[in-house]
């Protein structure tokens, strides 16, 4: 596809009503692109999460349109955007959100068993995607056999699993350290240049900021400002990714 994964034109989106009534996002238009690791920046309470909503198709736009691999979303009922996000769509998010009583290959191979795919197909196809995030050697485990940056690792498998055009994640390495952050955003870095997806990380942590090809700073439900930056080529090396 040589235009935008997604796109957002002059979406605005208002939450609650009456006295509180908030506008978190106001009149923002921008493109994902494949290849490319794009971080958006700002506050608690600057619309970062909300925005990543609505790109996602998990909110509806109050205005505007939210464009999916070309297609708009505009009128789309719920089945229609748990179709995109399922074919379009791979997220990853905060607090991992794994099942405590199934393995890490049982985890990623969910993303396959919603789809209707063959249980043997599947399996090979999730034990494939725990290898390419460096996780050959835990596909049996559990949850709690695993650390944090393992159990994300597992997480972004099964965002990867389905083979989404984009990625889109919600503070991926807000519960851990230094170390293991480093790693997971190495492979989202990795997934974007070598995968030729388009990914975007939410964040408003500044470590960050060496893996992104592009930023995006919101402010107040605005983006306020966008930097382009060359990454350094040895940054990938991070991830620990198996291929």
């Amino acid at each position: 596809m040589t235009g935008p994964i997604l796109e957002a034109r002059h979406v605005s989106k208002r939450l609650g009503r009456g006295a509180g009534e908030v506008h978190a996002v106001k009149d923002v238009s921008l493109e994902l692109k494949t290849g490319e690791l794009t971080l958006l920046m700002g506050p608690s309470g600057s619309g970062k999460t909300t925005l990543l909503s609505m790109l996602g198709c998990m909110l509806t736009p109050t205005s505007g349109t939210v464009h999916v691999s070309g297609r708009s979303t505009e009128g789309a009922g719920s089945q229609e955007l748990a179709c995109l996000r399922r074919e379009h769509i791979g997220f990853i998010f905060q607090t991992y959100h794994l099942f405590p009583t199934l393995t890490a290959t049982e985890n990623v191979q969910l993303a396959l068993d919603v789809r209707g795919e063959p249980a043997d197909v599947a399996r090979k196809a999730a034990q494939d995607a725990l290898v390419r995030v460096g996780l050959r050697q835990k596909l049996r485990s559990y949850p709690r056999e695993l650390s944090g940056g393992e159990q994300q690792r597992v997480a972004i498998a099964r965002a990867l699993v389905s083979g989404p055009s984009a990625i889109l994640a919600d503070e991926p390495t807000a519960a851990l350290d230094t170390e293991n952050g480093q790693a997971v955003m190495g492979i989202l870095s990795d997934i974007a240049k070598e995968h030729g997806r388009g990914v975007l990380v939410v964040t408003h942590d500044t470590r960050l900021l060496p893996f992104a090809d592009r930023i995006l700073n919101i402010e107040d439900g605005r983006i306020v400002r966008e930097e382009r930056q060359h990454r350094k080529p040895d940054l990938r090396a991070a991830s620990s990714v198996q291929r």
